[in-house]
């Protein structure tokens, strides 16, 4: 037969119980999201290099007949002196042209990223329009052209969302850039068939002011 428990034991064995709860939440581990971007927690489950293959072939099918659209918000931005980071697009690749030429007629200063290998921080340099072969075939400025820390970086990119999220080739030579140049104005170059309704993204991605496309200019 079972013996009752002592008078008050339910009382003691619940007020155990609250108490072990308080401190399991107190003691709870940050979860990965709260700690990562304010933009939205990081997403799981998806696999970056198939959305990555995916959306390269989706970009090297798309054939605009529309150039990238430079934007007046675009425009407001630029000021006489201030150097304008492009890049020479890659097949596939938006042409940064537009707004290249936008900066010009502003009197902006271009630059270009400069790369020894993919383990060194992509630098950029001054372009004037000389050009030399750099790693990847890719084209950059001769090794002698100044270096320069960018007001506008213009960037490439796989694909991206409307929240600014930019999914890159995936060696984070961007992000890196980003870092190194937390007062940059962050301008993603796209093809309207790169957007996708929501990126997977990592704490230490890095999310973009805004994004031209040939059909318009997004501000997250």
């Amino acid at each position: 037969m079972a013996v009752p428990p002592p008078h008050g034991a339910h009382r003691r064995s619940s007020a155990a119980a609250k108490t072990r709860q308080r401190g399991r939440r107190a003691l709870a581990p940050v979860r990965r999201h709260e700690a990562a971007s304010p933009r939205r927690p990081p997403l799981t489950g998806v696999n970056k290099r198939s959305l990555r293959a995916r959306m390269r072939e989706a970009r090297l099918a798309f054939a605009s007949v529309e150039p990238i659209r430079v934007a007046p918000e675009f425009i407001k931005r630029l000021r006489a002196g201030s150097v304008v980071a492009s890049y020479r697009p890659m097949p596939g690749e938006a042409d940064p042209a537009p707004l290249e030429r936008a900066a010009r007629q502003a009197g902006c200063a271009l630059a270009l990223p400069f790369l020894t290998d993919r383990s060194a921080p992509m630098r950029f340099r001054r372009w004037d329009g000389a050009l030399a072969a750099g790693p990847y075939g890719i084209e950059q400025p001769p090794a002698d052209a100044p270096e320069v820390a960018p007001d506008v970086i213009l960037t490439p990119l796989v694909a991206f969302d409307r929240t600014g999220a930019r999914l890159g080739q995936g060696a984070g030579l961007y992000d890196r850039a980003f870092a190194a140049h937390p007062g940059a104005w962050r301008v993603g170059v796209a093809w309207s068939v790169q957007e996708v309704d929501v990126l997977p993204i990592d704490a230490w991605d890095v999310p973009l002011h805004a994004i031209a496309t040939e059909k318009e200019w997004i501000t997250p």
